[in-house]
């Protein structure tokens, strides 16, 4: 049978628009059909943006930190809108390249909503398309818990798009997001509250990095409660929200943003039309080569659960494009030695196993830890301290794990992840010469082992 096209993606995101162009490379005949934004999530209401606004709330700090370097400022004044202004032309600026690198890529493009009619047939704008494979790269979204009031609530979404900075925040969650957005708006100057119903926040990541930040953040100043969980959100007639927690406590906010979770945008997909399968959990069940249970239709990215981190979408509609239309190319994602970071303020940086991982695999571990301030407060009356730690396996010497948490944490741990990858030990570690004076040649001078 003659298709109309050889790939058919539906969702232009980065994993979408990377297997577009490469099979478009590889002389497919490809399709991406893209409702939204071009870009998804990251570059529109995700880690570009996020990163922007991290920078801006990084500034309080500077101006504060500056006087010990002999500079005198006036009072310095933040502008919202003008931030986002700025911010909503960078992204069109972006938006804009999408589009260049898809339709130069020779990629046909539709936009508007896809919707399945049948394992080889989608409909977007009222037209019909037939494809040998169908690509679903159509990412997640946020979710908000159903509680009484929840139409009061902002998303991420919402967040990028304020007309104007809240003068106080309940942030909702215990993840990235939530401690990112925590940062970024206490460092912008409002009154942030960060609610969690957990112990602790970032479950999964190091307990020594967990424990590190909520102390970090504790000094600044950012208001953490624990084992909090919200009943309900009213309105008052003022504006303002009056918020109910579980334990019966009550506190008064101007806006409420949830970061508990991302579902998988399948919403009106026409996955009925098809014999693609979902996990337990709601999102589309696919093999080590992205093959859903339907065999024309795969699924990368967000929308398939595993690691919702960009770099790896891209590397997944890399793979997939490679798999079907140049498999001499072809070779499996990789998904050990991650590498990943969290843009709270201070950063963090992580890579391979933490400690808890390392004990529970059966590893015999050593673990070697560094706590410093570092170079650049010294003349100033900031008290913030870094923290670097290494997991390695003492019966072989391999590093197992490197996390950091500190200023620039994501650009340190990124070089350091290569060397996980190769199978760095810790000898090769303490062989290898700082760069001094830095922060990150204290990853290649920890000699003594904190804990067996």
């Amino acid at each position: 049978m003659a298709y109309d096209f050889d790939l058919y993606v539906i969702g232009a995101g980065s994993g979408g628009v990377r297997s577009a162009r490469f099979a478009a490379g590889f002389g497919a005949k490809v399709a991406v059909a893209e409702s939204r934004y071009l870009g998804g999530t990251c570059v529109n209401v995700g880690c570009v943006p996020k990163k922007l606004l991290v920078y801006g709330a990084h500034f309080a700090e500077d101006f504060e930190q500056s006087a010990g370097f002999g500079w005198t400022l006036g009072e310095a004044d933040f502008d919202w809108a003008t931030l986002i202004a700025n911010k909503d032309r960078e992204i069109n600026r972006l938006n804009g390249i999408y589009r260049n690198l898809l339709v130069n890529s020779g990629v046909t493009l539709h936009e508007g909503h896809a919707r399945l009619i049948d394992p080889h047939q989608v409909e977007v704008n009222g037209q019909r398309y037939s494809a040998k494979h169908i690509l679903i790269a159509t990412g997640g979204w946020p979710q908000i818990p159903d509680i009484p009031g929840r139409e009061h609530a902002i998303s991420s979404n919402e967040a990028f798009f304020l007309k104007e900075l809240p003068k106080r925040i309940l942030v909702v969650g215990g993840g990235y997001i939530a401690v990112e957005f925590a940062g970024i708006f206490h460092g912008l100057g409002a009154d942030t509250k960060l609610l969690y119903r957990g112990e602790l926040f970032l479950r999964g990541f190091d307990g020594a990095v967990r424990k590190h930040l909520q102390e970090e953040l504790t000094k600044r100043g950012l208001d953490l409660q624990f084992n909090a969980d919200i009943e309900r959100i009213e309105k008052q007639a003022d504006g303002s929200l009056k918020v109910t927690l579980k334990d019966g406590r009550e506190l008064a906010t101007d806006c409420v943003f949830y970061a508990t979770g991302r579902r998988p945008m399948l919403d009106n997909l026409g996955l009925e039309n098809t014999g693609v399968k979902l996990d337990k959990r709601g999102f589309i069940e696919v093999d080590e080569q992205y093959q859903s249970a339907e065999p024309s239709i795969l699924a990368i990215g967000d929308v398939i659960g595993r690691v919702q981190l960009t770099p790896v979408a891209l590397a997944e509609g890399m793979a997939v494009a490679r798999r079907l239309f140049k498999p001499e190319q072809y070779r499996p994602v990789d998904y050990n030695m991650i590498p990943t970071a969290v843009f709270s303020l201070p950063n963090i940086g992580t890579v391979g196993l933490t400690e808890e991982q390392a004990r529970e695999a059966g590893h015999k571990v050593q673990i070697f830890e560094s706590r410093f301030r570092p170079m650049k407060l010294t003349l100033t009356e900031c008290q913030e301290r870094t923290l670097m730690k290494l997991v390695v396996d003492a019966d072989t010497d391999k590093v197992l794990g490197c996390h950091m948490v500190g200023p620039d944490a994501g650009e340190i741990v990124q070089g350091l992840a290569i060397a996980l990858k190769a199978g760095a030990t810790k000898r090769d570690f303490d062989e290898t010469i700082g760069v001094h004076p830095t922060a990150a040649e204290e990853f290649v001078t920890m000699r003594t082992p904190v804990a067996g």
